[in-house]
């Protein structure tokens, strides 16, 4: 059975995937970019984001990133869409848009 998801793409035969799709290795998700799966994008409205951070913990997808102690634009290759981040910020700092561009 094949372990190294690294390796897998979408020319992959079928003989190459793992059984079910599973992921056998930890980290993996940063190989993938799941962001084209979203319906909805949140967008990060600068002025009104006061750099709390209540976002990141709760982002499923850690597509929040956070430098110096300051929060950075969304990782859109992975980020997908749930909403999560918009509904916790007391500062209305992130808004939700329809479809995957931001």
């Amino acid at each position: 059975m094949r372990t190294d998801v690294t390796k897998i793409n979408e020319k992959t035969p079928w003989q190459g995937l793992t059984e079910g799709l599973q992921m056998f290795a930890g980290g993996t998700a940063k190989y993938f970019a799941t962001g084209e799966w979203r319906t909805n994008t949140p967008v990060l409205v600068q002025d009104k984001c006061r750099q709390c951070l209540l976002c990141v913990p709760v982002c499923p997808d850690v597509s929040i990133p956070v430098k110096d102690g300051k929060r950075l634009d969304f990782d859109y290759d992975h980020c997908k869409g749930c909403g999560i981040c918009a509904s916790v910020c007391p500062f209305g700092a992130i808004e939700m848009k329809e479809g995957i561009e931001p």
